[in-house]
């Protein structure tokens, strides 16, 4: 007994090494955009065939985060494991009757960071993906609010590839970030070897990050403005509409994308493909096509020399331009800056444009403190203000 006893701790000691790697920072699209979307706390869904590494990429996002991860098989849940089951109290008529979570949300909600990878959410029939709605969504868990420091990410195979596959619903499909995850030869060789490669998440510029929020509000606004078919296309086909694709939700998870991108080290390879990944293949192209050729000025530099800027030529980016000026005054409000601004609304209007600049004015007189005097700029603006009941305001 004692031999065999040995011969299985040997054995043990043998599997260990062969679990033992180790990790290194290495260019991979990849698991840049995974890192990207989950600092965004946005949820992920990983699409890919059986067996090549999506659930230990994201084990090894987590132990790089030192944060805790909760595996949950999708396909082998009920409705109500994720809905929360019904327990009754000593008097329900008046306190209700809780919908009481699984254990898993119990954890990490002790914890208050974490991530919760949701596995084989194609074999999930329809009735779980509709549990499932509210968890992505609300971060709910039966009575239960998962915290704002947890994670959501899923991972999927192909119809085809999965067992018992079904097609998303478009309301699931449509509150996730899309990553299609391939396997790349060199790295399972390399990864054999004993060294697998990982990602780190972006780190924010807090130099930056003041007008990254502002730039992208004026992006995705003077696109929509260009573009607005692509403000919701939902796609014919079942299998599409199980992916990626326009909607207001998709572009609010676009918009946030490009705010974390623009405020830190992310490379232009992993937004695109977190871009896509949100909004889908055509407006996606056509959006990071449209942001390459934009290139926006730092808005709060504006505001602190109104008169040492041109305005771009292109409605589209003037419209872009002027959004992010008056979305940076909003995000740090004062007088100097408002005043700034309708100088530069004014370049518009000597620019021979004042339309473009009309609903930029409209929103900057709504932010006026009342002591602020009235600026002499702001004479072009009057008709449409007035209209408006901005000059009550």
């Amino acid at each position: 007994m004692t031999e065999a006893l040995n011969q299985l701790a040997a054995a043990d000691e043998l599997l260990a090494a062969t679990r033992a790697t180790r990790v290194e920072r290495r260019d991979n699209v990849q698991l840049e955009a995974l890192a990207l979307a989950v600092s965004a706390n946005l949820p992920v869904l990983l699409w890919g065939e059986p067996g090549i590494g999506k659930s230990s990429a994201l084990q090894q996002l987590a132990d790089r985060l030192a944060v805790p991860m909760e595996t949950v098989i999708a396909s082998i849940h009920e409705p109500s494991d994720f809905a929360g089951l019904p327990v009754v109290g000593d008097d329900p008529a008046t306190q209700g009757v809780p919908m009481a979570p699984p254990d898993w949300a119990v954890r990490l909600t002790r914890s208050g960071i974490g991530l919760v990878f949701f596995d084989e959410l194609s074999s999930a029939p329809p009735a779980v993906q509709a549990a499932l709605l509210r968890v992505v969504l609300e971060r709910r868990v039966g009575s239960l609010e998962l915290p704002p420091g947890v994670r959501v990410v899923a991972a999927a195979n192909p119809p085809a590839s999965a067992a018992d596959g079904w097609h998303l619903s478009p309301p699931l499909a449509n509150r996730f970030v899309h990553l299609h995850w391939t396997h790349d030869p060199e790295v399972v060789a390399r990864g054999l070897a004993g060294t697998w490669p990982t990602a780190d998440i972006p780190r924010i510029d807090p130099r930056r990050a003041a007008s990254a929020l502002a730039r992208a509000r004026g992006t995705l606004s003077g696109f929509l403005t260009a573009r607005p078919g692509l403000s919701h296309h939902m796609p014919s086909d079942a299998e599409a509409r199980g992916g990626a694709w326009p909607s207001p939700r998709t572009w609010e998870m676009a918009l946030r994308l490009l705010t974390f991108a623009l405020a830190s080290d992310a490379t232009r390879e992993a937004l695109a493909t977190a871009l896509v990944g949100a909004i889908g293949d055509g407006a996606g192209l056509e959006f990071i096509t449209y942001l390459e050729e934009l290139d926006l000025p730092d808005p709060n530099r504006v505001l602190a020399d109104p008169g040492a800027f041109a305005l771009p030529e292109r409605g589209d980016r003037q419209l872009a331009f002027l959004t992010a000026v008056v979305s940076a005054v909003q995000s740090n409000p004062s007088r100097p800056r408002w005043e700034a601004a309708w100088t530069v609304l004014a370049k518009a209007v000597d620019a021979g444009v004042p339309d473009v600049a009309a609903r930029a004015a409209t929103d900057l007189a709504a932010m006026r403190d009342k002591s602020w005097p009235v600026p002499p700029t702001i004479d072009a603006f009057v008709d449409i203000l007035r209209l408006s009941g901005a000059m009550g305001r």
